[in-house]
């Protein structure tokens, strides 16, 4: 799972200013008061400050997580590569470890594994390159590529920009980085905070539920 910096706009000063605007205050430096009126904003759930700092990546995942990606609407805005136009070789994805089913659960899985021998990964990396063969042989008889894409499987990865108000990403992460989220979309989640913590540590920090 890949998530690439962009741009974005703000900073933690943008927040709070964002707030204040309702005294007709503004301030030009981020002070100690600053960060505590942050944190109040986060704990009692003042969120449309929050929305005045963007930030845009670009993420590059499997079909089958930016599925899980794109339910995330509210404050987002998506762009992806589209094979309607592009037809060239694309590029999958291969765990390296195959998760067993938890009992317990109807979705998710558990912290075991496949056995080492198992012939699943032969059988995943042979059903991959026959699709490949197919959507080729399709496109060379003259098949358009928007249809030709319906053969390649949902391990194929995706691209595409996706900007975010400060508080669409903080709350996507809490969701996604959750213990019990699909282990990919964790990942991806982990590299939306890499990212977007240096841009708004305070703001960052405050909102995904870290102790003042």
């Amino acid at each position: 799972m890949k998530a690439e910096y962009v741009d974005h706009m703000g900073n933690d000063l943008t927040v709070v200013n964002a707030a204040r605007v309702s005294f007709d205050k503004h301030a030009t430096e981020f002070r100690d008061k600053d960060e505590r009126l942050v944190y109040y904003l986060a704990r009692n759930g003042h969120f449309t400050p929050f929305t005045h700092a963007m930030v845009t990546l670009r993420e590059t995942v499997p079909i089958f997580v930016a599925r899980q990606r794109f339910k995330h609407t509210v404050g987002f805005s998506y762009n992806e590569v589209s094979r309607r136009y592009v037809s060239d070789d694309p590029e999958f994805f291969m765990p390296s470890e195959w998760r067993l089913a938890a009992a317990e659960v109807k979705q998710g899985s558990s912290t075991n594994t496949l056995d080492e021998d198992s012939i699943v990964p032969y059988d995943v990396a042979r059903h991959v390159e026959k699709s490949v063969k197919l959507y080729r042989q399709m496109l060379s008889q003259g098949v358009c590529a928007e249809q030709a894409r319906m053969v390649l499987p949902q391990s194929m990865y995706t691209s595409y920009y996706v900007t975010g108000s400060l508080s669409a990403w903080s709350r996507a992460y809490t969701l996604r980085a959750e213990k019990t989220a699909q282990r990919e979309i964790q990942d991806l989640a982990d590299s939306w905070a890499r990212i977007i913590e240096p841009l708004f540590p305070v703001s960052w920090a405050a909102l995904t539920h870290d102790e003042e």
